[in-house]
């Protein structure tokens, strides 16, 4: 539980730590909190929509009639930055690095899955290679759509897996 006193944030044990002399019930409930001047920080709505680079972060906390919530919002929020250098970083040039490292983690993780099932059929390739047989049409065709997926308009965050045979 977060509590607002101060104009700061504090947990309840920070809380509870501010009054040393004083016992608390356990849990402690909004009415005692309230009658040491603090009040419950309850917890607001995620922030929602927004693209697969997004997700929702804190950003502090809102007062809405008369109760504390968290607040949330659709991140993350990208800045111009200067390091000590004095190399300037833009907000746009931040935003577009931030994209390629996502679009580099999800591409790993597709193939990871791919190769995973992949993997999964691979005693039909050694047994058919082991008789001198032809690999069944419906397992080719579907490891041939397996090693086409980085090919997919969507690669690599909207795939259309293949049907297993």
């Amino acid at each position: 539980m977060q509590i607002k006193i101060n104009d700061t944030t504090v947990s309840e044990q920070a809380f509870r730590a501010m009054f040393p002399s004083t016992s608390m019930p356990r849990p402690l409930t909004e009415a005692v909190i309230n009658s040491f001047g603090g009040a419950v920080i309850f917890e607001g709505p995620q922030a929602t929509g927004g693209s697969v680079y997004q997700y929702s972060q804190g950003a502090g906390v809102e007062q809405i009639d008369g109760k504390w919530f968290t607040k949330y919002v659709l991140g993350p929020v990208f800045t111009t930055t200067t390091d000590e250098a004095g190399v300037v970083t833009t907000a746009a040039e931040a935003e577009a690095a931030y994209k390629a490292m996502k679009d580099a983690e999800q591409a790993k993780s597709v193939r990871a899955s791919r190769d995973a099932k992949l993997a999964a059929t691979d005693w039909v390739v050694i047994k058919a290679t082991e008789t001198s047989t032809a690999i069944p049409a419906d397992v080719a065709a579907e490891r041939q759509a397996l090693r086409d997926i980085t090919e997919q308009a969507g690669f690599p965050w909207t795939i259309e897996w293949p049907e297993q045979p």
